[in-house]
């Protein structure tokens, strides 16, 4: 029996076995202690084993290649095989399709200690959940059979394409169009900013289906399930990015591609919701993404701080220096708070978007906040690519940007809240 399968099959003993107790049980059995004891931070022995897992594949396998992958670009196919033979890719795929059937909780711990290594690396492993997600919401068994098995059984990446050129946090207006033929859609358009967009097995795409320009976007849109392969896809360049460099990044057109009918998720029509419903189990782990690159920012600088000295003395014996650590540990800690809530929220049954896009931008705004701060403590060292906090600056900008912007966030925010009062 191969190393592979023995850990494969070690994971999904784990997962069996109180793994998944923590998010799949209802919310009033979540805790395992004496009756009225209430809330606990702490996580569960397979929860702390997996995240060690994780925290061990990071410091060891991805921290030391992160810059390499970062100055030229590349796919980091050797760091995705390695976290698919450890189980730490896929985390959601139901027991049914072969899958570890991981909550959100689970997942964002795993996310953030990849992130912690080099957030190109994790964002391309997360945008696996993030296409994969819409199927596993929506899928009915057979979608998910076929298009989720294949993914527990090989290294196989797919991609969630809902973004235009000209429709980023304007969901509602996409352009890409379907038309049914017969048994087929025939879809036209052009997507863009598709992370893992040429690496992809399989796409979930968002195109139009109603003609009528008035027709409300909960009925216009219908969600297909793409084959990469489909005769008409064509694959754009590699974009360069500011940061996280090896997450690969491509525009794709879709010209006269036929998908089956069979692909469509749920309905004609249904598309729209789907798309939005899987942002509520997507945007914790992003959002635990960002704390990740934060805990590395405020770890370098600390550790920088130790050793540097001015004036005869380390700098972190300067109140100036101590002070805006203190401020960073602050926000990498109430940041993890913020996205445990809203995955634990989705992992009780409960409906999270309120706590989601809090979590989303609150640790998308520190990431940045926190980077920038690393930087300064570096001084001018931290301006320099032989220091690792530069890029840290530089992968943090993104998390204000996808996974709807910060603006976005903010906006649900306000919306949520005040619909308290006015419901």
């Amino acid at each position: 029996m191969s190393a592979l399968r023995v850990t494969r099959q070690m994971l999904q003993t784990i997962a069996g076995h109180g793994w998944r107790s923590y998010s799949s049980k209802p919310a009033q059995d979540l805790h395992i202690g004496k009756p009225g004891t209430g809330f606990s931070f702490e996580l569960t022995d397979e929860q702390k084993e997996f995240q060690a897992t994780a925290r061990k594949f990071a410091v060891e396998e991805i921290i030391p290649v992160a810059a390499q992958y970062d100055k030229t670009g590349e796919y980091p196919l050797p760091l995705i095989k390695r976290a698919w033979e450890l189980g730490l890719m896929n985390s959601h795929i139901p027991e049914t399709c072969g899958g570890l059937g991981l909550g959100t909780f689970e997942a964002c711990l795993i996310t953030e200690e990849l992130a912690y290594g080099c957030t190109g690396v994790q964002t391309a492993i997360e945008a696996n959940s993030l296409g994969q997600m819409p199927v596993i919401i929506a899928g009915n068994e057979h979608q998910q059979k076929k298009y989720l098995g294949r993914m527990t059984e090989e290294p196989l990446m797919c991609a969630y394409c809902v973004t235009e050129p000209g429709a980023g946090s304007d969901v509602a207006g996409i352009k890409t169009k379907a038309e049914k033929k017969g048994d087929e859609y025939v879809i036209n358009g052009q997507k863009m900013w598709i992370t893992n967009g040429g690496k992809a097995n399989w796409y979930f795409l968002l195109a139009r289906t109603n003609p009528d320009p008035k027709a409300p976007a909960s009925k216009a849109f219908t969600g297909f399930i793409v084959e990469a392969d489909s005769p008409g896809i064509q694959i754009g360049r590699k974009e360069m990015n500011m940061g996280q460099r090896c997450s690969d990044t491509r525009g794709i057109v879709f010209e006269d591609v036929r998908v089956p009918k069979e692909n469509v998720l749920i309905a004609e029509g249904a598309g729209f919701k789907i798309a939005m419903g899987a942002f509520d189990k997507t945007r914790p782990p992003v959002a635990a993404g960002a704390v990740g690159l934060a805990k590395r920012a405020l770890d370098e600088a600390t550790k920088y701080a130790l050793e540097r000295k001015t004036f005869g003395k380390p700098i972190v014996e300067h109140q100036a220096v101590s002070f805006l650590l203190a401020e960073m540990a602050m926000k990498v800690e109430l940041a993890r708070m913020a996205y445990q809530r809203a995955a634990w929220e989705v992992d009780a049954g409960r409906r999270n978007t309120y706590y989601a896009s809090i979590a989303k931008a609150f640790a998308g705004d520190i990431a940045n906040q926190v980077a920038t701060d690393a930087v300064q403590i570096f001084g001018g060292n931290g301006f320099n690519t032989e220091y690792p906090v530069e890029k840290l600056m530089r992968d943090a900008k993104i998390y204000q940007i996808y996974e709807g912007t910060a603006q976005i966030q903010r906006m649900i925010i306000a919306r949520e809240h005040v619909g308290k009062f006015t419901a």
